[in-house]
Order: C-alpha cells, then structure tokens, then sequence
C-alpha cells in the first residue's frame, strides 16, 4: 500500500474538514499518486455494497445503522460521495498507514456507473440492488445500457447478490454472475397492489427471451409479481418477503412481526425489506433491526421534514419518473391544505434533459387541498407548462428564485411540499431552513 496516498488522503480530508467542506478530492488526489489504491487496501470484515436507481442512499444509511445497533463499526460514505474518488477518499479516510480498514463491516453506496470500476477492485461481500428505472437519459444513457454496463462485471464475481426479486431488471444480473448466490427480496400482494398499471414501466420484456412479461400484480411501476410465459424467467419465491403493508401507518410484518418504519411510500418498503435481506444474509439480530428504524436517519431531501409551530415543509428529492411518481402519491395522500414548490434545474447532475416531468403524475397532487403550485428553479417555465398541461386550475405561479418561492408557499398555506432536482436540493433545504426560522 502506498503510505503518500493514505497520507495524501487524511490531510487533504483535514484540510477539508477545517473548511467546513468534504467530498472526493482526497480520492482524486490519492489515485493520481497511486491508481491501484482501492486494490491494496485489506479489510477485517465484510465489504457491502448498494446501488440502484432509487433508494440507495437511504437504504445504505440504514444497513449502515444496523450494524452499529448491532454493536458493529461501521466505515460508510454516509455524505454521499459514491463515485469512485468519493469512495476512495472516505476509504482511505478511515485506513491505517499499511492499508488496513479496521471495521467491522464497510457499507458503500455507489453510483450505478460506477459500479464496474469499484466492484473489480474490492473484495467485495455482498452487492445490494435496489431497483433499475430510466433515469438521467444524458449521462447515464438507457437503462438497458447501464445494467450491461453492471452485467459486465459480474462473471468472476464470487460476493452474494441481494436483489429486489420484484424487479426483472435488477432480477436479471443473478443470470450474469454464475458464482453467486442470490438472496432476493420484495413485497407480498397487498391493498395497495394494482392488476395493471399506468406509470411508467421499463420491465416490460423478458430478459432472456425479449418475451413480453406477464404481472399478477403490480407494486409501482413495473415492481412487482411477474413471469415469462415463454422461457419461465419470473418472481422467485423470495428468501425476504414484507407482508399486511400499512402505508397510512408505515407499518409491515416480517417473519411475524410487526415493524414500523420511519419513511413514507411503498419505496421505503423495498428499503426495509433489503436491509433485512442483509441483516439475513450477515446473521444479525431482530433487535438491530427494530432498533435501526427507531433511530434510522433522514438523508437530506428524503422526506424530510421542518417543523415550527403550526407550520411544517417537506422536502424531497426528485429526478426521474418512477422516483417522482412515489414523492407525489405521498402528497396526494395528505388531506391537509398545501402548496406545493417545485424546483427544476438541468445542471449535469440534474439531467440536461427535463422531459423525464412529462411521464411524471404530477395530476396526483391537483386537487382541492392543493392551494397553489410555485414552479422554480432553472427550468420554472418548462414546470408551469407541464402544470398547465396537466390540468392545474388552482394559483400557479413562477418563481426563479428559490428562496421566495418557499417564502411565498409559506404565506400561502402551513403545509408545504417542496420537491427538489439534485442542485437545487441544498439550496432548497437551506431556503426552508431560513423561512421556518422566522
């Protein structure tokens, strides 16, 4: 192991730290001085890690926290940087001079591009999946693209898969690793399950025989029940399986009992049922698990909420259909008076191309209890359009600066939504903060 690069790291992270600052430019620096720093580092304990279109920040965060409620220590880039040199500096962060990570576990989100260069040069234990949906078209390509890009690295990979079982197109990278066990994951039918579907679903075709897929039911968009009528890929029976879904109290049932989560949507089931996938497949006890939910943290933007008084804003992230699509059932769902902010921005991270808002159900939300709509950010135009192509005949109004745009929402009801774009996300949470001051 380079000891400059580890050094390189650490002080660059210091200096970063006393700048009130983080991110990858500890990484970057340590892999300029020695590209293979990733491959020389050693590890005590099982390496874990997370991607997935939707869901892989919070559901790393949470298997994070299942192990520290289990006792363990934990190195995780719970910030978020999971590119590779975001990876490679929280890694070499927390290693000793010769290399060694002592932890007991390691828990990564990573980018799913950056899967096939992170994958190949850790000893990785366990790759969880969320789920795979189209998404930021511009950098991350189609979807069919990017999982090959994952595909590609999986043959010699001897880690288990933890796979959302509900989904063909995270299903089908269990065809791609021959060495791998697989422990999948899911939902059982419940009351909110659908015989069909009118979101917009990227698991229509068998993967290994283009056949189209038949559902016996749906969860959200194409998660859930499925089969192929011509070569039989379908829905294993699944080793975790969440059951009698409440999401009006955010409660579940595993292995007969019953657990109350900390997040909104049928998505936060997903999250709890592979973190339990991961508490199964590491031995780790029922009681970690409840007591992570009891003290589970809120991602920034991850329906999170601001309260003071009477007044309370949520915010959350979105960027790409299917995740938008849950945001707006959760807003839907809340019989209160609102107003509702939404900010669009097309900056590299957000996706240049914002035509992702037209097979978004932003009518979900068009209702009586809804009071205004504010449209803001970069793209506010293109916003107030899909509004007004969408039927809104309540206040809409256009607001380029995010700041008013909450304060305004404020004034206009105690209730208010803000969904955010990735860039626009910090600045949105830093506006709510200012006006839920006041």
């Amino acid at each position: 192991m380079s000891i400059l690069s580890v050094l390189s790291a650490k002080a660059s992270s210091a200096l970063l730290s006393l700048a009130g600052r983080g991110g990858s430019m500890p990484g970057s620096i340590a892999l300029k001085l020695d590209p293979d720093s990733l491959k020389k580092l050693k590890f005590r304990g099982p390496v874990i890690l997370v991607t997935g279109t939707n869901g892989k920040t919070s559901t790393a965060n949470m298997i994070s926290s299942l192990f520290e409620a289990a006792g363990k220590t934990v190195v995780t880039n719970r910030k978020g940087d999971n590119l590779k040199a975001g990876i490679t500096s929280a890694l070499l962060k927390a290693a000793k001079l010769n290399g060694t990570i002592d932890a007991d576990a390691v828990v990564l989100e990573v980018d799913e591009l950056n899967i096939r260069h992170v994958l190949p040069v850790l000893p990785v234990s366990a790759l969880v999946v969320t789920n795979f949906f189209r998404d930021q078209l511009d950098r991350a390509r189609e979807m069919e693209q990017l999982i090959e890009s994952i595909e590609g690295v999986l043959p010699p990979f001897e880690g288990t898969l933890i796979l959302n079982g509900n989904d063909p197109n995270t299903l089908r990278l269990q065809l791609k690793a021959p060495k791998s066990p697989t422990v999948s994951f899911g939902l059982e039918e419940n009351r909110y399950s659908s015989k069909d579907t009118t979101e917009a679903s990227e698991g229509k075709f068998c993967p290994v025989c283009a056949h189209r897929l038949e559902y016996d039911y749906y969860q959200y968009s194409h998660i859930g029940k499925f089969h192929c009528p011509n070569c039989g890929f379908q829905t294993p029976e699944l080793d975790v399986s969440l059951e009698d879904i409440d999401l009006d109290h955010q409660t579940f049932k595993y292995d007969g009992v019953r657990y109350k989560g900390p997040y909104e949507g049928m998505y936060s089931m997903y999250n709890y049922a592979a973190v339990l996938a991961v508490a199964k497949k590491f031995g780790l006890p029922a009681e970690a698990f409840r007591k992570m939910l009891a003290n589970a943290p809120h991602p920034a933007g991850r329906n999170e909420k601001f309260r003071q008084g009477e007044r309370e804003v949520i915010l959350n992230l979105i960027k790409n259909p299917t995740g938008a699509n849950e945001v707006m059932k959760v807003i839907e769902k809340d019989p209160r008076r609102k107003a509702v902010v939404i900010v669009l921005n097309d900056r590299e991270q957000d996706g240049t191309d914002v035509s992702w808002i037209y097979d978004t159900r932003f009518e979900k939300f068009m209702n009586k209890q809804t009071q205004c709509v504010i449209c803001s950010g970069l793209r506010y135009g293109d916003m107030a359009l899909r509004m007004d192509y969408g039927g809104y005949t309540g206040e809409l109004l256009m607001e380029p600066s995010v700041e008013s745009a909450v304060a305004q929402a404020l004034e206009k009801a105690d209730t208010v939504y803000v969904a955010a774009t990735y860039t626009a996300l910090l600045p949105s949470r830093a506006a709510i903060e200012k006006e839920i001051a006041k």
